[in-house]
C-alpha cells in the first residue's frame, strides 16, 4: 500500500483544486466525501452529519451504505465529537457502550468536526471502517486539516447552529 500521508496529501491536494472555484457548500460535501471514500481501501462509510437542531446530527453526503438519519449529541462517537467539539478515534467500537450501529459490519471509526468561520460547530465528517484499528493520528491530522479549510462555505445554508 502507497504511504498514508503520501495518499492524503495528493488526496486532499485533489479536493483543494476541485473546490478551488466552488461556492456552494453541498457541492464541496458531497465532492470531499467522494474523493476521500474512493481514495482509500478502508474507508467504507464516509459522510457528513449536519448539526440540525439543539444537539442533533442528521446526515449528509455521503458514500456507502445507508447511514443513521439522525445521531442525538448525547450517543454514540458522532455525538461525543459534537458534545466535545474534537476528533475522536474508535479503534473498536464494540467497545463503546453507547455506539450506534449503523452498519453492524463496522469496527473501527473516525470523527472529526466541522467548524464555521464564527467557530460554531456545523457538521461532523464521520468515516466508518469494516478493518479493526483503521485510524491513526495521521488519519486525524490530515482530516483535521482538511475540515479547517471548510470554514469558507456559508453553512448557515445546511446547518441549523
Amino acid at each position: 500500500m502507497q504511504d498514508k500521508a503520501l495518499l492524503y496529501s495528493e488526496t486532499i491536494a485533489r479536493i483543494t483544486a476541485l473546490l478551488a472555484q466552488e461556492t456552494h457548500v453541498i457541492s464541496a460535501m458531497a465532492t470531499v466525501v467522494c474523493e476521500l471514500h474512493h481514495s482509500f481501501h478502508y474507508f467504507h462509510w464516509t459522510g457528513f452529519y449536519l448539526v440540525d437542531g439543539p444537539e442533533i446530527l442528521t446526515v449528509g453526503p455521503y458514500q456507502g451504505g445507508h447511514g443513521c438519519l439522525k445521531i442525538p449529541f448525547s450517543k454514540g462517537v458522532c455525538g461525543a465529537c459534537a458534545r466535545k467539539g474534537e476528533s475522536q478515534i474508535v479503534g473498536d467500537v464494540d467497545s463503546i457502550a453507547d455506539h450506534i450501529a449503523c452498519s453492524p459490519t463496522t469496527k473501527s471509526e473516525i470523527v472529526v468536526p466541522v467548524f464555521s468561520k464564527q467557530g460554531r460547530l456545523v457538521a461532523v465528517l464521520d468515516i466508518d471502517s469494516d478493518n479493526p484499528d483503521a485510524f491513526d493520528d495521521t488519519d486525524r491530522s490530515f482530516l483535521e486539516s482538511m475540515c479547517l479549510d471548510l470554514k469558507k462555505f456559508n453553512w448557515s445554508l445546511v446547518s441549523r447552529n
